[in-house]
């Protein structure tokens, strides 16, 4: 019989899986989201004693009555939609495109020695030095922004791809091999799902770098979007405006990274974890 056959039985839960499941588990999920509650209330403490204290900063307070006005006009909303569409986009072309990339390169020794050069090559120019280019070869139209943010959340996600299969323990693949496993079956039962954590992780870091480069990426000619109001208020030292922007990328980032780590923990629960 094929040990690799679509009848294998499903393997129990992880080690993960079961300990979420009991009452420690439970606990520690407790504990973290106190820690988390206490984490938050002394970090707005800090920021309203360091306002208070002389530092140029606006308190909570005027954030929150900045946030009212910005989210009462439709705004703050707009630039919301406009800046989280950019994103949204950018990450998921670039991921779509580092995962088959990263596999080609880890699985292929002629395929690595042809790609692996260009990635490093672009790897060490930030994609900020990217937009004068973007802007004359693809104008000042939502292309280039979404270019510059697809190529920071690509070269984040590609490496990660690439080093989860060339760590594939080669054992396993020896041993698929000995049961009579071609190299499809290898690779689809094989070397994907144990290469799943690293392409998790590379898309979080790729999140975390399309974020980052939004704002410099809404300097291309934007009307709208979290970046272009914080860079509009700096202007006119509008402080809360732009920490009200601030705010506002800090926690779409924090939400898109706690649904990316929810997927995490579904897909990979054989891991051990701590």
């Amino acid at each position: 019989m094929d040990a690799l056959s679509d009848t294998t039985p499903e393997a129990p839960p992880g080690p993960a899986a079961k300990s979420a499941r009991t009452p420690s588990g439970q606990r520690n999920q407790r504990r973290a989201l106190v820690l988390n509650a206490v984490s938050v209330v002394l970090g707005i403490a800090l920021w309203w004693a360091l306002a208070a204290t002389g530092f140029k900063l606006p308190t909570p307070p005027q954030v929150v009555s900045r946030a009212g006005a910005l989210i009462s006009d439709g705004t703050l909303a707009d630039d919301v939609l406009a800046s989280l569409t950019r994103v949204v986009i950018g990450f998921v072309l670039g991921t779509a495109v580092a995962i088959p990339v990263g596999f080609l390169m880890g699985w292929y020794a002629t395929a690595r020695a042809l790609i692996e050069p260009w990635i490093q090559f672009f790897r060490t120019i930030p994609p900020l030095a990217i937009i004068p280019l973007a802007i004359v070869v693809m104008g000042i139209d939502e292309t280039p922004k979404i270019f510059v943010i697809f190529l920071a959340a690509f070269l984040a996600c590609v490496i990660s791809t690439y080093q989860g299969v060339v760590n594939v323990d080669r054992t396993l693949i020896d041993a698929a091999r000995v049961l009579g496993a071609k190299d499809g079956r290898i690779f689809a039962r094989v070397v994907v799902p144990a290469s799943t954590p690293f392409i998790l992780v590379g898309m979080r870091v790729g999140l975390g770098s399309a974020w980052a480069t939004l704002v410099a990426a809404e300097l291309i000619a934007a009307q709208k979007g979290l970046g272009y109001r914080m860079q509009n208020a700096q202007l006119y030292y509008d402080l809360p405006t732009i920490f009200v922007g601030l705010i506002s990328i800090g926690i779409l980032g924090l939400l898109m990274d706690r649904i990316l780590l929810l997927a995490e923990r579904k897909l990979t629960g054989w891991q051990e974890r701590r």
